[in-house]
């Protein structure tokens, strides 16, 4: 990876905020790699494609602490869950054995595995010892006949964030538009006028919560071609050139790709959340009213009308349960807005909320929500944290697993909201299902053991 191809992905035109040094797409600085590396943040990004073999190049301990790290969900092949490592050595590296490890690592994992495609991801050792892992894939993917990608991610390069990028660049250049979408199929009930495919950026289906949602666009008559990179499939990632529209989930990691589509393809694009009542209809409505069909404007308009009316239902006897609670939440990104507004939605008060991985115009989405003077938290440290606890009497923390002992070693109920979590909360049932979490957490009578004296005492 050259240095001008980095600092291009740092300069980031499609932020309104780009000019400002608060923006997250400053420069990394020395020591900045500590909450993750740039190799890291690729494969976040690249693991859920799910019939995609993540080849790491490189010592098996950056694969030990990197693979399996975010809990997407997959309906069908399940290859990304296996972790193949070149397991560098001494020797290898001084002996030069590099490249010839990694090609035949990729002709065994092909035979024995058949993956649609492999991805090398290159690491910081070969990266400085010079292994020429494009000609490696170039080579491979003409022995083998299957699609051979780098992945060039050297933890040195730069923060997670910046893997995240890098890790969408080589999307762009080098998988979508290198298939037609297939047609649709006969059966569908749609005139052709009135079918639309779109494509998802940043959703990543943690614990399925994708599967929320995908029923309520079939019903509509609108296709996925591809979702970067939640439940993904290599064919349905090289089709997201003929997508009508983009949906940006999460702009922090993946802006640069919905810039990019724009640009080469003309794909109009949007930033949206499914987390919330209000955030997912509104997401809904953004995605047919950019598709300028006005048939399927009034359909998503029922649709929601009849998808509320539903979850205010279930939603009433637990927001009664609810109202008045307040919350820390301690996360970042997308979820430093979108969340609140879930809260917000079950009657709920955010106290404060976490901005540590959040760009200016998340931090604007919170202000928006909950006020001018809301308190953003850009360090999360344990006093930190407990403190904020105490001044605004908070009566629980939602964030990510690092902060749970923190929370119980404080005798303070906890939810775990990060991609760690067991629980879908994207869309209208899982708007539900947090709410029912929500009280089975506050409302677990180990509280109330825990604050009061032993009997001893």
């Amino acid at each position: 990876m050259k240095g001008n191809e980095i600092l291009a992905l740092l300069d980031e035109p499609a932020c309104e905020h780009n000019h400002k040094q608060k923006s997250g797409c400053s420069a990394p600085k020395p020591g900045a790699t500590a909450g993750g590396c740039a190799f890291d943040g690729a494969q976040i990004t690249l693991l859920p494609l799910s019939d995609v073999a993540h080849l790491v190049h490189g010592p098996i301990g950056c694969t030990g602490s990197s693979w399996d790290n975010r809990g997407s969900f997959s309906s069908g092949p399940a290859i990304n869950r296996l972790g193949f490592t070149t397991d560098l050595s001494e020797q290898d590296v001084i002996m030069g054995r590099g490249e010839r490890r990694l090609f035949h690592a990729v002709r065994h994992i092909v035979n024995r595995y058949h993956p649609a495609a492999v991805f090398i991801y290159n690491t910081c050792v070969p990266a400085m010892e010079g292994d020429d892992i494009e000609a490696v894939c170039q080579a491979a993917e003409t022995a083998i006949g299957v699609p051979v990608i780098a992945v060039d991610v050297a933890g040195f390069y730069g923060s997670k964030n910046l893997g995240n990028r890098l890790a969408g660049e080589v999307m762009v250049k080098k998988v979508i538009g290198g298939r037609e979408p297939a047609p649709w199929p006969e059966d569908t009930p749609f005139a052709p006028a009135h079918r639309h495919d779109i494509g998802l950026i940043g959703e990543f289906n943690i614990a399925g919560e994708f599967w929320h949602i995908q029923p309520l666009l079939d019903e509509l008559g609108i296709r996925v071609l591809g979702s970067l990179s939640g439940d993904g499939r290599f064919s349905e990632i090289q089709t997201l050139h003929r997508a009508q529209v983009n949906m940006l989930v999460c702009s922090r990691a993946l802006i640069n790709v919905a810039r990019s589509l724009q640009q080469r393809y003309g794909t109009p694009w949007f930033e949206g959340s499914f987390y919330g009542v209000r955030a997912t209809s509104d997401a809904l409505r953004q995605l047919a009213t950019l598709t300028g069909d006005r048939d399927l404007m009034q359909r998503t308009e029922q649709l929601i009308a009849r998808e509320e009316q539903q979850t205010e239902q279930a939603l009433a006897p637990l927001r009664e349960r609810l109202r008045g609670r307040k919350a820390l939440l301690y996360t970042g990104g997308v979820k430093s807005w979108s969340v609140v507004s879930a809260l917000q939605d079950l009657g709920m008060e955010v106290v404060a909320t976490g901005t540590r991985k959040s760009t200016e115009e998340d931090k604007q989405r919170i202000r928006e929500l909950m006020g001018a003077d809301a308190l953003m938290l850009d360090e999360g440290n344990a006093r930190s944290l407990l403190d904020v606890v105490y001044r605004y009497q908070a009566d629980m923390m939602i964030a990510g697993g690092r902060n749970m002992y923190t929370a119980y070693k404080a005798r303070l109920p906890f939810l775990d909201i990060n991609q760690e979590r067991e629980h879908a909360f994207a869309g209208y049932r899982g708007i539900v299902t947090l709410a029912e979490q929500l009280c089975l957490t506050m409302e677990s009578p180990v509280w109330s053991q825990t604050h009061s004296r032993a009997p001893w005492q």
